[in-house]
């Protein structure tokens, strides 16, 4: 049920918060679009038409072009629980993104949050 709450919230709502967490942090609207590219496959364009069409976080990813395979070597720790072990795909996905924005605004370098494998 939960889970559900979090599909409905509009992208662009969180898209702002992402962006606000990183940019408080001394990093860029840009990193946080790179970030975003990075693991969905979205262009910069194509995240900018997902926040003006008012794009809920569920379409969001369900939409993205080309999850890129490396996301699954993403480990560690959002919110208390190990990205690692969730076991719904899709909040697994949007953890995936709270743990590279989370990365970027501790200051990690953009090369070390691709994860090139």
């Amino acid at each position: 049920m939960e889970n559900e709450k979090v599909y409905r919230m509009s992208f662009a709502k969180i898209y702002s918060l992402l962006v606000n967490k990183a940019v408080k942090k001394g990093r860029t609207v840009d990193e946080v679009s790179a970030v975003i590219s990075w693991l969905t496959g979205y262009s910069g364009e194509d995240i900018m038409k997902a926040v003006n069409e008012s794009v809920n976080y569920k379409e969001f990813f369900e939409n993205a072009p080309e999850l890129n395979p490396n996301r699954k070597l993403i480990k560690g720790l959002i919110c208390g629980i190990r990205v690692e072990d969730i076991e719904d795909p899709l909040m697994q996905e949007i953890r995936y993104l709270d743990k590279l924005v989370d990365e970027l605004a501790k200051g990690k370098s953009m090369e070390k949050i691709r994860r090139n494998g």
